[in-house]
């Protein structure tokens, strides 16, 4: 039986706009309030899926989120009509306005942590949706992104859905952004890596004290249990507390991974040589295999550097023949060291052969690369084929899905946009559309309601 790595890239929804929401995000913040071009963005994310789809991956979509939260503005106390309710929002609360808009869904890394079911003691595949309680504006995600991943793999014989962690920062989930899988091919059994940039109940441990941590070390032993992971098969690292102060907010900032090769920076973790010991020492366990480990030096790449450009936001993908690409931003490409090192890193014999740059600069500017736009997930042949099939790219749906753009996103929004309600049922129009192009049925507040 054959198995496939299927990246579901996140479709920008029509209300994609620049708020600076993120603290600890330095992209996000260096651009917030500017005019957004939701159009462009959703066509650059579309135009990196069909390329992907051309290069032989499977690719697949993940629907946006329903913005503005108007469920959660009205929780606050704005009350009347959905005009009403941005309007007040608007006069008395313009930050709590920006963050129920929030565009934050498109980066699908967010969306949940996924186990496949060669690592699973139940051999299902695992889905469990981060809670994001670290950010007001993503905490309001996780109930959609359940429904939504309910709708696509909603077959009880391969799939398993569980609940969000409680909604607590003590539990703070940050999802796949923090979660890489290692295996020799996507069938066998693999070794999980969860990310954490801090013990909850353990003051006592290090911590950054500049930016938050987001992902707690509890959260990942919880989502562990839930997957029903093996711990021969499980590694815990800690994300170095200076980087995460530095403006990387998530592992996927700083480090990459896929199959048999990790490639990190050297700043990224926390007991660098014990932790990444403990990982080969269990990948060769599991699949009686040696790992690449490739680590990119200060020297070469600095911090900020790596932030900037992300490099290491960047998709790592099996192209064949035991070999991999880097699907990198434009950034990459413009930035003198880090294309440097990557002209470098292709010739350095290890499985990274390729890189392919793409232009994601409306994702970029609102804080995100090419790797904070997908969730991957490792399927089976008959597992693929349980799989909501609308939900798949091919040419069809590429062209349905650029037509529908065309006929429901504006060119432009800016701050002001935000307090017009002809956006929300702009909005919904299209989401409503999207679900129908994509046979999720009810899975928006507004057609719940």
């Amino acid at each position: 039986m054959k198995f496939f790595e299927t990246n579901f890239d996140g479709l920008v929804g029509p209300t994609h706009n620049y708020a600076g929401l993120s603290v600890g995000n330095v992209a996000s913040l260096n651009n917030a309030n500017d005019i957004s071009n939701p159009k462009a963005a959703a066509k650059q994310g579309l135009a990196k899926m069909k390329a992907l789809h051309d290069m032989g991956l499977k690719q697949g979509v993940l629907a946006p989120q329903e913005r503005p939260d108007l469920n959660a503005l009205r929780r606050l106390g704005f009350s009347g009509s959905d005009a009403s309710v941005l309007e007040q929002a608007a006069k008395q609360s313009p930050a709590v306005l920006r963050a129920v808009y929030s565009a934050s869904s498109m980066w699908t890394a967010n969306a949940a942590t996924v186990s496949p079911s060669g690592d699973t003691a139940d051999n299902k595949v695992h889905f469990t949706p981060a809670n994001l309680t670290n950010k007001f504006h993503r905490s309001l995600e996780p109930e959609t992104s359940g429904r939504i991943l309910k709708a696509m793999f909603n077959n009880e014989q391969h799939f398993a859905h569980h609940t969000h962690l409680p909604d607590n920062d003590h539990f703070g989930d940050e999802g796949a952004a923090n979660h890489t899988r290692f295996c020799s091919d996507y069938g066998s059994n693999g070794v999980e890596m969860f990310v954490y940039g801090r013990h909850a109940f353990d003051s006592s441990k290090p911590a950054p004290v500049k930016f938050p941590a987001r992902h707690t070390y509890e959260a990942c032993e919880a989502v562990a249990r839930l997957h029903k992971l093996n711990d021969s098969n499980t590694v815990y690292v800690q994300q170095n507390p200076d980087v995460i102060d530095q403006g990387v907010f998530h592992n996927d900032v700083i480090s990459v991974g896929n199959q048999n090769v990790l490639f990190y920076h050297e700043q990224a973790f926390l007991n660098t040589e014990q932790k990444l010991a403990e990982l080969g020492n269990k990948y060769e366990a599991a699949t009686g295999k040696s790992m690449h480990f490739v680590k990119v030096p200060t020297a070469q790449v600095s911090v900020d550097d790596a932030i900037r450009t992300y490099l290491f936001n960047t998709q790592l993908v099996d192209i064949g023949n035991g070999q991999m690409a880097i699907i990198a931003p434009m950034e990459c490409s413009e930035n003198p060291n880090v294309s440097a090192y990557l002209d470098k890193l292709v010739t350095l014999g290890t499985p990274i052969q390729k890189v392919h740059y793409f232009d994601v600069k409306q994702s970029m500017r609102n804080g995100g690369g090419p790797a904070c736009l997908r969730l991957r997930v490792a399927l089976s042949e008959q597992e693929l084929a349980a799989t909501n099939q609308n939900v798949l790219m091919s040419d069809k749906l590429f062209g349905e899905l650029n037509h529908w753009v065309d006929r429901n996103y504006r060119d432009e929004i800016n701050e002001s946009d935000l307090r017009d309600p002809q956006l929300v049922i702009e909005s919904r129009q299209a989401l409503d559309e999207l679900t129908q192009i994509l046979q999720l049925g009810s899975v928006y507040p507004f057609q719940i309601c």
